[in-house]
């Protein structure tokens, strides 16, 4: 009798190594995915040790220059922040790779997928969410949601346990259960002490960035170009080094925010099922972009768009991080921010010190800032009169207010 066919989401860590070694036990044929959107890893030694514990095949896809162009930069086009704080590293990542391993179970003729996210974050949302979005008829096995298993592996200690037993070799250990997630846009670290909010994270668990207190005493200088919201181009002003290509600039960005300590976040947020969770996120070349993209706007967005566009901001970061980038409201709420980026142009220069990116200049040439009009030296196209009956229509809702206010008092 043939065997069932299930492509995995693969990462070659403790979780997948040891539900690759499941599925097989419960008598399935298993491929492994790995997608490389930009994680520090061994991809030959993860295939190794997938075809090892018995991968029938292991496909290694590099996802990286999709993962900029048609994820990484349409989000920060909206200013996408979930929280006001987190840069969704993360649940960016999460839909390229669905793609992809969708579109291997095509190719295979496989009737399920899998991945190794728990029941308790946001992964198996964002996975499932978009595997249901690109083949409604795919069957997904996820084993942190299957009684047995669950029965099986209380914990991660379990799992490292399972491991030893079966000659797997994991990168984790009983005393250090750092759970992470590593790719081109960020690193996050969370499990093990982290689990405790009101403990400080140890210096030596950050792996992007450089110490901010221990960076380098010289600010760095770089100009970041947009054409219609997206960069163009980034020169580092110091030495004249640029990069024009979207995945050779966006690595750029990452090596000058990790030299000067840029884009670390701590903090506790909102799973989309209810629990709170606390994350410890580096996103170096992330940050200077969100930080260079909201500044360019400053010059060269009508006031009203942009209100109307942090409207839809926070419904865009909600939508990412719950799962939702193949959906028909994303679909509809990213056309209108491609509209609103037409004349998002020119270019932000930044100081990079000590972790903080901020901009000291710009120019774009659809500025909608007139230096006659703003200056306080000059009396420009503008007369100051007009003002007055400005002041005044706009005060009459007050006054009324305060007339009612007083009556009510006495």
């Amino acid at each position: 009798m043939k065997k069932q066919k299930v492509v995995l989401a693969y990462s070659g860590g403790l979780d997948t190594s040891v539900i690759l070694k499941w599925l097989i036990e419960k008598g399935f044929e298993v491929v492994a995915f790995i997608g490389d959107v930009g994680q520090k890893d061994d991809f030959l030694k993860a295939k190794e040790k997938a075809l090892k514990i018995g991968a029938s095949k292991v496909y290694i896809e590099d996802l990286k220059r999709e993962f900029v162009t048609d994820f990484i930069f349409p989000a920060f086009k909206a200013n996408a922040l979930y929280e006001g704080r987190y840069l969704l590293g993360t649940s960016i990542a999460r839909p390229v790779i669905a793609k992809r391993q969708i579109e291997i179970a095509i190719k295979e003729n496989a009737e399920y997928v899998s991945h190794g996210a728990t029941g308790k974050g946001n992964d198996q949302v964002r996975f499932e969410l978009a595997y249901y979005a690109l083949k409604p008829d795919i069957k997904v096995l996820a084993p942190w949601k299957t009684r047995e298993f669950l029965d099986t592996f209380k914990g991660r200690s379990d799992m490292i346990d399972y491991a030893e037993k079966h000659n797997i070799p994991v990168g984790v250990s009983k005393s250090k259960p750092y759970s992470e997630d590593d790719n081109l846009l960020h690193i996050s670290h969370e499990a093990g002490i982290l689990e405790d909010p009101s403990v400080e994270c140890a210096e030596e668990i950050y792996s992007r960035t450089m110490t901010p207190e221990k960076a380098p005493d010289k600010a760095s200088r770089i100009n970041i170009t947009f054409k219609d919201g997206i960069p163009v181009r980034v020169e580092n002003l110091d030495n004249g080094e640029f990069k024009t290509d979207p995945l050779e600039l966006f690595q750029f960005l990452n090596e000058l925010g990790s030299q000067h300590g840029i884009g670390r976040v701590d903090m506790v947020e909102n799973r989309f099922i209810g629990i709170k969770s606390r994350g410890v996120y580096e996103t170096p070349g992330g940050t200077i972009l969100h930080a260079a993209h909201l500044d360019i706007e400053g010059i060269a967005m009508d006031r009203e768009v942009m209100r109307l566009r942090d409207m839809l901001t926070a419904k865009i970061s909600e939508l990412i991080y719950n799962g939702f980038w193949f959906s028909p409201e994303m679909a509809f709420l990213m056309s209108a921010i491609n509209k609103s980026q037409e004349v998002i142009d020119g270019t932000v220069t930044l100081k990079l010190y000590k972790g903080v990116a901020y901009p000291v200049a710009r120019v774009s040439e659809s500025s909608l800032y007139d230096k006659d009009i703003s200056s306080m030296d000059k009396e420009g196209g503008y007369d100051q009169m007009d003002s007055q009956g400005f002041i005044r229509v706009n005060a009459i809702r007050l006054m009324a207010h305060h007339k009612i206010m007083q009556k009510k008092s006495v």
